[in-house]
């Protein structure tokens, strides 16, 4: 497989609408809409349906479920393609990585893995660009499980 680019990141922070100020008013991104109750937002600078989100955890450094401040997980395009994915997946389990997770978030579709230090990697395929193009806030569909 390879790479294609770095396609998205995703922060836990701890007071959404001040991260808000800061990526979407100083930095120019694009708040494509929000989720989670509106304590998630999905921004793009227009490349793609979303280059970053933003997750509100609140003041713990510890929040429940494992979750904290800072990153989350990179995703990084892999492909073009269902069968792209597909190849991924078997290369992966070939090499003995095993697969976390595995998502079509409508706009994209994806396998969550580890890296050796235990960060979060999701490798991805984007569906049809239309999707996101006539629909922005599609980045903010339902995450249903994928079946490869």
């Amino acid at each position: 497989m390879k790479a294609h680019y770095l396609g998205h990141v995703v922060f836990y922070v701890r007071d959404l609408e001040r991260s808000l100020t800061f990526y979407r008013d100083l930095l120019g991104f694009q708040e494509v809409g929000r989720t989670f109750g509106g304590k998630a937002a999905a921004l793009t600078s227009g490349r793609t349906h979303h280059e970053l989100l933003l997750i509100e955890v609140g003041e713990a450094p510890r929040a429940p479920a494992g979750r904290r401040l800072g990153l989350y997980h990179i995703g990084i395009k892999i492909g073009d393609s269902m069968e792209d994915l597909r190849k991924a997946k078997a290369e992966l389990e070939k090499a003995g990585v095993p697969i976390t997770g595995m998502s079509d978030h409508t706009v994209s579709q994806s396998l969550y893995l580890a890296d050796p230090d235990g960060n979060e990697v999701e490798l991805y395929v984007d569906a049809d660009p239309a999707i996101w193009e006539k629909n922005p806030a599609a980045v903010l569909s339902p995450i249903k499980p994928l079946q490869l």
